[in-house]
């Protein structure tokens, strides 16, 4: 072992990225039907990793969470600022249950155990995976009026404490987000986020990245004019109002002519219509017999997202602004879905647009580039991230993170990860609000919630695990054990008021909610996995900052108490 202990001397990042290889692969195992996840396999490699000795400077793990917990906050802020109101008494109430239950067990435990004041908190603070709590339990010792001496060595159990359970701490929110909690309520995160996701966009269909409908609603048909049924451009569009279609090109005598709306088609005119599904069936009767690849006959048509701007259409309906606008105007456009705050409206004529609004139209390029002008600004689809908006958005969170709120003489702070976390709610909703700055691909914003939260769970491991086993071998297996029940029994007591008393009936919205109300950023990174959308972000937003605060004040009613 002398070799690793050496080489991961020279270069601690070999150490680090060996462990989220072998993590991940490890957390794809199967036990059954339970598996660890990436994220809880990263994090026990790295322990086995740190008993060769690695060092890792502590300002990765700073960096890695502020990356993560930013991207968490970018990808939720419009959700957690429309969800925020009379709404959110549950999660309110929720963190507040755990906080109280997470204290009575630890003054019940080290009363059990014969626990001193260091020790008792150092085991809320890794129990909890509450850090502040060392720093809060420390101050209050120092103030009970003991000799230096006495203080020096509560103080030191604190760390002590901290040490042998935060380990578990972070483990054992996993289990229970990830594996008891969903079996307590019977269904799957991922069944209850895409209800919820479903909800939440008010019954539309939103398909993902790779997603097609099979039978989609806008498609494209060739036709030769039969004998008998000539007419006119404007007679085939116009036939049906209620539906859109448009003669986008026609051939004839094998050259393709000029389309204006006074153009007659004759008998063996070749034409291509593009248009809705329902029209084009009602149009096919009338035409001729429907072609297959024609030459001249290819168009290419695309989908366009334009934020809308312009005042004339702000606060009217669908219908509204449909008959108030020309018929030139919205020729051969197809408005598919419009979007406000990253949710998707019904499309239906009473449907008011705002500015600010995303409108996804389907056209030729030529009909697009006209009705954008008019209707505001194109966002172009890039792959780029704005760093200019990145890095001011962890400029703030991280300023923010240092203020400091003294409630008597205990310090409160939001710290770096709280912090980060409302910068990132409120440049993402800046960002929804006006897309043509803060670009951050959603590609992006994966890879920094993913490496981000992998990488600050392996410095963990790697930075404590040895002295975590250290630890328990000279003191035993007690300390680790009330730990446990520690890390295990607040959740457990908390899930059980959330779900009879407080009602919770989403699994993906519930996890979420729970693992904010534990701090427990590696439980709600594997509770993401399993949703595959953000849905338990909103609630862990609201959990995680008022945890942030409940927690930290129990360093010194734990000195209090025990």
């Amino acid at each position: 072992m002398d070799w690793l202990h050496e080489l991961f001397k020279k270069s601690p990042e070999i150490a680090l990225f060996a462990s989220l290889a072998l993590g991940y692969y490890v957390g794809k195992i199967k036990f059954g039907k339970f598996q660890l996840g990436g994220v809880a396999g990263s994090l026990l490699v790295a322990v086995a990793v740190s008993q060769v000795g690695v060092s890792i400077d502590p300002g990765v793990k700073s960096i890695l969470f502020a990356l993560f917990i930013y991207a968490v906050g970018y990808e939720s802020g419009p959700q957690f600022f429309n969800s925020l109101g009379r709404q959110s008494l549950k999660e309110i109430a929720l963190a507040a249950i755990l906080a109280l239950s997470g204290l009575a067990t630890v003054v019940l435990m080290a009363k059990l155990f014969a626990l001193d004041k260091g020790l008792a908190a150092g085991v809320a603070a890794g129990g909890l995976t509450q850090s502040a709590i060392i720093g809060t339990a420390s101050d209050a010792i120092a103030k009970l009026g003991l000799s230096a001496q006495e203080v020096a060595r509560l103080q030191g159990n604190v760390t002590v404490g901290y040490a042998v359970t935060y380990v578990f701490g972070s483990f054992g929110a996993i289990i229970v987000c990830v594996n008891i909690l969903p079996k307590l309520m019977g269904r799957g995160i991922r069944e209850d986020a895409v209800r919820a996701e479903t909800a939440l966009q008010a019954g539309v269909q939103v398909l993902r990245p790779g997603e097609q409908l099979a039978a989609p609603d806008l498609v494209g048909r060739i036709h030769r004019i039969s004998e008998g049924r000539a007419q006119s451009v404007a007679a085939i569009e116009n036939a049906d109002p209620a539906v859109t279609i448009t003669v986008e090109r026609v051939k004839r005598d094998h050259k393709l002519i000029e389309v204006t709306p006074e153009l007659q088609l004759e008998a063996g005119d070749v034409v291509l219509l593009v248009g809705r599904r329902a029209a084009m069936i009602s149009a096919s009767a009338s035409l001729g017999p429907e072609l297959y690849g024609v030459e001249g006959m290819e168009l290419t048509m695309q989908y366009r997202d334009v934020v809308l701007n312009a005042k004339q259409f702000n606060n009217k309906t669908v219908a509204v602004i449909r008959d108030e606008t020309a018929g030139g105007v919205r020729h051969g456009i197809y408005v598919v879905q419009i979007t406000r705050m990253g949710n998707a409206l019904a499309m239906q004529p009473e449907t008011v647009v705002q500015i600010g609004d995303v409108i996804t139209m389907y056209g030729s390029e030529q009909d697009l580039k006209r009705v954008s002008a008019i209707v505001g600004q194109t966002i172009l689809p890039g792959t780029k991230t704005d760093f200019v908006y990145l890095g001011a958005g962890l400029v703030v969170g991280l300023v923010v993170g240092l203020g400091v709120l003294r409630l008597g003489s205990i310090p409160l702070t939001l710290g770096s990860g709280g912090g980060a976390l409302l910068s990132g709610l409120l440049f993402g909703w800046l960002r929804a609000r006006r897309q043509s700055f803060g670009e951050m691909p959603p590609a992006a914003v994966q890879v920094l919630k993913d490496l981000g939260l992998a990488g600050f769970v392996v410095v963990v491991g790697l930075s404590s695990g040895l002295q975590a086993v250290q630890t328990v071998r000279e003191h035993g297996l007690t300390l680790f054990g009330v730990g446990v029940v520690v890390t295990i029994l607040p959740l457990l007591l908390t899930m059980l008021i959330g779900r009879y008393v407080l009602r919770y009936e989403n699994t993906a919205v519930f996890a979420g909610a729970l693992s904010g109300s534990r701090s427990a950023n590696p439980a709600f990174g594997e509770v993401l996995d399993k949703a595959e959308n953000s849905i338990p972000t909103v609630p862990f937003a609201i959990t995680y900052a008022l945890a942030n605060v409940f927690l930290t004040l129990l360093g010194p009613l734990i000195v209090a108490l025990v």
